[in-house]
């Protein structure tokens, strides 16, 4: 329950967040939480967040998207717990299973996948 309005929550502001609605393609929204070995390693930091950025800026499929860390939590439904949150945006569930196998995105797992200890995946599309 709380993992689910911790999403919502998530996903509502950075919609809200978007300057232009229309840049925001609500077809299919695909939201990963990271939680690294060494959360406090300005290095490892900085090497997930090049290979991330790298692979975001190659990807042929991925549309939107947004990097986050957690902020400072005030109330006690919010999850501060990951280290870096990731929002991507796809044009449909065709495009996102392309992305999951397209070269960019296989080599990011393969140059970051040792810097974390847990990946938490939510998929989501309209509801009719």
């Amino acid at each position: 329950m709380i993992r689910s309005l911790f999403f919502m929550i998530t996903l509502m502001t950075i919609i809200s967040a978007c300057q232009d609605k229309n840049d925001f393609d609500k077809n299919f929204v695909h939201t990963v939480y990271f939680w690294l070995n060494n959360p406090d390693s300005k290095e490892d930091r900085m090497a997930f967040e090049t290979s991330l950025k790298k692979f975001l800026n190659t990807s042929k499929y991925a549309k939107t998207n947004f990097i986050g860390t957690p902020p400072s939590a005030s109330r006690d439904v919010v999850d501060g717990s990951f280290t870096y949150s990731l929002l991507v945006t796809f044009s449909s569930a065709e495009a996102q299973e392309q992305y999951q196998k397209e070269e960019a995105h296989l080599l990011f797992i393969k140059e970051s996948s040792n810097l974390w200890k847990k990946v938490i995946v939510y998929d989501s599309q309209p509801s009719e």
